[in-house]
């Protein structure tokens, strides 16, 4: 598939660990896009308030936080801790952190040439205008393998069970937030990963894109 050369977005939606990063990531170097995950800058968020010792639950303390997010010093490597993640899972069910956050990805997303976006309300919220939705999913049992063994190999002890019980409170976060939950766009194509591999997720996902390059 050739580079992208005019403006294209891609919105690329799913739950925590079902491999929507992966393929983000993989999509955006196969098309030459600019990729931006969006959980990371709720985790940014999360994590400014945590260095600076204040409440996760506190509104207009967060908001500001998320204002200052700069979206070329995301350090993914920091960003990753499991902890920050938890806290990034509270402070996105604020409607004043995700309009502020929500705003600076529209703008990365419509900066020619276009972006791939990865995270919960791409393409119902965020970029609902893009060229191709993808929601990525998997069982949460599956979610939570890939999650422990990830952990594992950072030389992490942890256990499974636990590994589950938080993504299952995550997915329940995510879900059942008032606020731009987490749910497959109208028209977005669906990829089930539980039975596949990072390849063919990849290919599935390439073939639909280029249908809608083609189309």
């Amino acid at each position: 598939m050739s580079p992208v050369t005019d403006s294209f977005i891609i919105a690329i939606d799913g739950p925590a660990a079902s491999g929507k990063g992966t393929l983000a990531r993989r999509l955006a170097e196969q098309l030459k896009l600019p990729h931006l995950d969006t959980g990371l800058t709720y985790r940014a968020v999360a994590h400014a308030l945590i260095l600076a010792n204040e409440p996760l639950n506190d509104e207009p303390t967060a908001i500001a936080a998320a204002r200052r997010v700069d979206l070329a010093a995301l350090d993914p490597a920091i960003l990753a801790d499991h902890a920050i993640g938890d806290a990034a899972s509270q402070v996105a069910v604020m409607t004043g952190v995700r309009q502020t956050l929500v705003e600076l990805q529209r703008q990365f997303a419509s900066t020619p040439p276009g972006a791939v976006l990865d995270g919960r309300d791409i393409g119902t919220v965020v970029c609902p205008d893009a060229d191709v939705k993808l929601y990525v999913t998997a069982s949460p049992r599956e979610r939570a393998r890939r999650r422990w063994n990830e952990m594992q190999l950072k030389g992490q002890d942890v256990d499974f069970n636990d590994i589950l019980r938080d993504i299952q409170n995550r997915d329940a976060r995510d879900m059942g937030r008032s606020d731009s939950p987490l749910k497959p766009a109208e028209n977005a194509h669906l990829l089930d990963t539980s039975q596949m591999d990072i390849e063919t997720a990849f290919t599935q996902a390439l073939a639909i894109i280029e249908d809608a390059r083609t189309g």
